[in-house]
C-alpha cells in the first residue's frame, strides 16, 4: 500500500473496546500507518481480553496503552490528546458509546476522549438488535449532535451466530472514511467535481457487447484524490469491478449514450469534469433483441458512431461557462502527443492526460501508468507511477487551474 498524502503525518488516536470487532482494528492499525499516519492505539481493559497492546505496537511502530494509572506518562491522556489530527474509536461498543455519550471517564481511552479537541470518528460494533435498542440510538444522537461522525454498522452475522446490523465496517471501507474526514476542509472543499470512470458496454444482443479493456482504475482514484482534496464528486462508472469511494456520488451507466446523459446533467453546474472513462466510439446500429445464435453463422455487424460526450460538453460550457475546467483522457497506441494535442484543441479541454496503451505496466488493467499530460502551454511527461500518484499530479493541475489569478 502506498503512502496517502491526506494522510502522511497525521496523528490519529485509535480507539479499541471490547469487542470480537477487534481483531479488525489490528488490520486497521496496519493499513493507517503504511497510508503515511502516526497511530496511538488506546485499549480499555475489555479490548486487551481480545488484543493485546504488543500486537499494536508492532503494527504501529509507537507505544500502545492501556493503563490509565501507567508512570510511563506525566498525565498520559493530556499527552495522547495534544496535537491529535482524529479520534477513531473501532470497535466502539455500547458501553463506549454510552460513556463518551455521557461524559464518564474512567479509563485511559474516555479520559483522553474529553481531553482532545480533535474530530471524533466512531465505528459501532455489537451483536444483533443491541444496536437499534433506544439507548443506543439516543446515545448516538447524543455524539452525532456534538459533531461527531458515526460510520456503520453494517449488516451480517455476529459471533453470535444472530444475522442483523451490528457488525463493524471493514478496515478498508472506515479507510475510506478516516480520509473523508481528514480532507474536508481540503483545498477543493466547496467544489463540484464529475469523474467518468470504466469503459462502455455496446449491446450486439441481450447476451453479448462490444467493449474495451478498461478498468477503471485510474478514474476512481481520480475521484478519490478529489475527495481527499474536499471536493463534492460526482462518480460516473461504466461497469467494473471497483468499491465506490467513500464520500462520493455514484451514477452507474452501461452504454455510451448513458454515460452522456448522465455526464450532462451531473456538470452543468460542476467546477471541473474528469473525463477518465473509455467511452466507446461505435454501436451495434441494430442490436438484436434475442441472442444470436452460432447455428446461424457469424453475424455482420453495422457500427455507427456513438455520442461525442466531449465536444457536447464544449457546446454547453462555451453557453454557460460551466464547467470552468475540462480534462480529456487519450489513450493511444501511436502518434501520442500529436494525438493529444488535436484532442485538446478540437474538444476545447483544459488539459489532456494521454498515454501509450502498448507501454508495459501503463495500460488497460494495470495499477500504474505512465501519462503525459498536455495543456496549451506544452507537455510534462510524468514518469512511472502507481495510479493513486498520478490522480494526485492531475489534481494538482486541476486545483491550480481552478484557484483565482
Amino acid at each position: 500500500m502506498d503512502v496517502i498524502p491526506i494522510l502522511r503525518g497525521k496523528r490519529i488516536l485509535l480507539g479499541v473496546s471490547g469487542s470480537i470487532a477487534a481483531y479488525k482494528a489490528a488490520e486497521l492499525a496496519s493499513l493507517l500507518t503504511q497510508a503515511g499516519a502516526h497511530v496511538d492505539a488506546v485499549l480499555t481493559a475489555a479490548a486487551a481480553r481480545f488484543v493485546t497492546p504488543l500486537t499494536f505496537q508492532s503494527l504501529t511502530g509507537r507505544p500502545a496503552h492501556a493503563d490509565l494509572w501507567s508512570a510511563d506518562a506525566h498525565v498520559p491522556h493530556v499527552g495522547l490528546a495534544e496535537g491529535a489530527d482524529l479520534l477513531l474509536v473501532a470497535p466502539a461498543t455500547a458501553d463506549v458509546l454510552a460513556k463518551l455519550a455521557h461524559g464518564l471517564a474512567d479509563d485511559l481511552l474516555t479520559v483522553t476522549a474529553l481531553a482532545a479537541r480533535c474530530p471524533l470518528l466512531v465505528a459501532p460494533a455489537m451483536d444483533a438488535g443491541m444496536f437499534e435498542h433506544p439507548a443506543v440510538q439516543a446515545n448516538l444522537a447524543t455524539l452525532r449532535a456534538r459533531g461527531a461522525a458515526v460510520i456503520g454498522p453494517a449488516e451480517g452475522r455476529m459471533a453470535s451466530g444472530l444475522a442483523g446490523r451490528g457488525r463493524m465496517l471493514e478496515p478498508e471501507e472506515i479507510l475510506g472514511h478516516v480520509r473523508r474526514a481528514a480532507g474536508r476542509n481540503g483545498p477543493l472543499a466547496g467544489r463540484r467535481i464529475v469523474v467518468t470512470a470504466g469503459g462502455t458496454q455496446e449491446p450486439i444482443d441481450p447476451v453479448r457487447v462490444v467493449a474495451n479493456r478498461s478498468s477503471g482504475k485510474q478514474g476512481f482514484a481520480v475521484a478519490q484524490a478529489a475527495l481527499d482534496r474536499g471536493a463534492e464528486v460526482t462518480l460516473v462508472a461504466a461497469p467494473c469491478a471497483l468499491s465506490t469511494p467513500v464520500g462520493a456520488r455514484r451514477i452507474d451507466v452501461g452504454t455510451a449514450e448513458e454515460m452522456a446523459r448522465a455526464v450532462l446533467e451531473a456538470s452543468a453546474g460542476a467546477d471541473a469534469l474528469l473525463m477518465a472513462a473509455a467511452v466507446a466510439d461505435f454501436r451495434p446500429a441494430r442490436p438484436a433483441a434475442r441472442k444470436l445464435k452460432k447455428d446461424a453463422g457469424p453475424p455482420v455487424l453495422e457500427l455507427k458512431r456513438t455520442a461525442d460526450i466531449l465536444s457536447a460538453v464544449a457546446e454547453a460550457r462555451a453557453k454557460n461557462g460551466r464547467p470552468a475546467c475540462v480534462v480529456g483522457f487519450a489513450a493511444e497506441t501511436d502518434d501520442l502527443v500529436p494525438n493529444a494535442r488535436r484532442k485538446l484543441q478540437e474538444k476545447c479541454l483544459s488539459l489532456v492526460v494521454a498515454n501509450d496503451v502498448t507501454r508495459k505496466h501503463s495500460g488497460f488493467g494495470s495499477d500504474s501508468n505512465r501519462v503525459t499530460l498536455i495543456d496549451a502551454a506544452g507537455a510534462e511527461e510524468l514518469p512511472l507511477l502507481s495510479k493513486a500518484d498520478v490522480a494526485e499530479r492531475i489534481l494538482d493541475r486541476v486545483q491550480a487551474l481552478l484557484s483565482p489569478a
